[in-house]
């Protein structure tokens, strides 16, 4: 059986073909899973568990569903839902990740995160996760009220936009000896991560043994996913599983 790993899906109201295809994946391949991983952003905006904006209801329904029937679902925080909390691992029986985690994949070690926290030469936006990852603020953030939050989280997407802007692309993509010191520090070699939006396997030198770096894509132009049987993994489409 394949282990299923997907991340930055951006589901949001305003891409209503994402979160059907996204209900589709976890109704139709995600039944037939060892376990799946959701490696962050699979929300657009999630502001708090009592976030209830379309279409955030329907896909914690189809969530529990799919753990409900047996198949284990493992949840990263991501840059765009960082808040998501214990009410929601509750209602939906996701197994919340701290990050990065070691896990095995049909006998092998493998680390999965996010992967905004690889990102180390963007000092600016290390700076903001390092903010909004304090528990302190994030308490402070979650008490105001929903309308509030709403006007705070419009703000930081249009600042986040402009600091995209000026920022040279490579700066916004993984650092390269941050992702060994990772991987040797909790004794792998293999690693899946999101966040740059650049899907790929890329071939790895860790001390003299091979090992893979596995990006995911998002779901803005496709549904890419990586699924890990007892052949290796492979980045496919999730309709094609």
């Amino acid at each position: 059986m394949s282990v299923l790993f997907a991340s930055d899906v951006h589901l949001s109201a305003r891409r209503p073909e994402q979160v059907d295809a996204f209900l589709a994946f976890l109704c139709g391949p995600c039944r037939q899973a060892a376990r799946v991983y959701l490696l962050g952003d699979i929300f657009d905006a999630w502001l708090g568990d009592d976030d209830v904006r379309d279409p955030h209801p329907r896909v914690e329904r189809a969530l529990a569903s799919l753990t409900a029937a047996g198949v284990e679902v493992a949840f990263a925080h991501g840059n765009h839902d960082f808040l998501v909390g214990e009410a929601f691992a509750t209602r939906t029986g996701c197994r919340m990740l701290t990050q990065p985690a070691r896990i095995q994949v049909h006998g092998v070690p493998v680390v999965v995160l996010h992967g905004d926290a690889l990102c180390t030469r963007d000092e600016e936006y290390q700076r903001w996760r390092a903010y909004f990852t304090n528990v302190a603020n994030q308490a402070q953030f979650l008490a105001l009220p929903f309308a509030q939050r709403l006007e705070r989280a419009a703000a930081l997407r249009l600042e986040s936009a402009e600091h995209k802007a000026l920022e040279i692309e490579d700066i916004m993509d993984v650092t390269e000896s941050e992702v060994h010191e990772v991987l040797t520090r909790l004794g792998a070699r293999h690693m899946v991560h999101g966040h740059t939006h650049r899907p790929a396997i890329h071939e790895l030198a860790l001390d003299g043994e091979a090992g893979r770096r596995m990006v995911l894509g998002d779901w803005y132009r496709g549904d890419t996913v990586l699924a890990w049987d007892g052949d290796g993994p492979r980045l496919c489409s999730a309709s094609e599983l």
